[in-house]
């Protein structure tokens, strides 16, 4: 049975588990949820996924949720395809997974909260908290500060080569350079090459291409 990715083109979670698949040249059907109608809170989806969000996984009997789960099972079930996204070496290992937890709990803590309120807030008609805005610019500075001391020193955010680590910022990354906050990623030479070079991956260009 095919692979299932239910989801939607404009959620970065969605896009995170997509890249993954296409990282690792792993065939998958998209299928598109409509989130506007309120579709992710309604069955069958819940039955994949109870909270009610995207993406929700299928492979064969198997449903997930949670983007970054979904990407680490992608990652160890399809290790002998495409793009090794982990390490075997203990101790790369170790520094790939201290990466995986800054990304959830220091990146992406500031950086989805900015890009709901300059990008998100006003497809909805919503007003931006310019306040939150600065405040949270504030908070991811210090630690785009500690992104562009490590890739000073690591062509990868946790090593040499391209991991599960680069690949979960991907999405938001794309949604804040088409904002003021590109200003900030510009200031840092280091960290502003690095998402040139992991947003010119094919397998992105092939994910913002896919049709749902």
């Amino acid at each position: 049975m095919a692979i299932k990715v239910h989801g939607h083109p404009l959620s970065p979670a969605t896009l995170r588990v997509i890249v993954c698949l296409e990282e690792k040249g792993v065939d998958f059907v998209p299928v598109l949820v409509d989130l506007p109608t309120g579709e992710q809170k309604k069955e069958p989806f819940i039955s994949i996924n109870p909270f009610g969000q995207v993406p929700g996984f299928e492979d064969g009997d198997l449903k997930l949720f949670e983007s970054r789960a979904i990407t680490k099972y992608i990652a160890h079930t399809y290790a002998d395809k495409g793009t090794p996204l982990l390490f075997e070496d203990p101790k790369k290992l170790g520094t790939l997974l201290v990466w995986l937890e800054v990304e959830v709990h220091q990146f992406d803590a500031s950086a989805q909260k900015l890009a709901f309120e300059i990008l998100i807030k006003p497809m909805k008609g919503l007003t931006t908290d310019e306040a939150a805005v600065e405040q949270l610019q504030v908070q991811l500075s210090k630690v785009l500060d500690v992104y562009e001391a490590r890739l000073a020193k690591s062509k990868y955010i946790a090593g040499d080569s391209f991991t599960l680590a680069d690949l979960h910022h991907l999405p938001v990354i794309n949604n804040l350079l088409k904002t003021k906050v590109k200003a900030l990623f510009d200031a840092r030479p280091h960290f502003s090459a690095w998402c040139a070079d992991i947003l010119a991956r094919p397998a992105w260009k092939k994910t913002l291409e896919v049709k749902f």
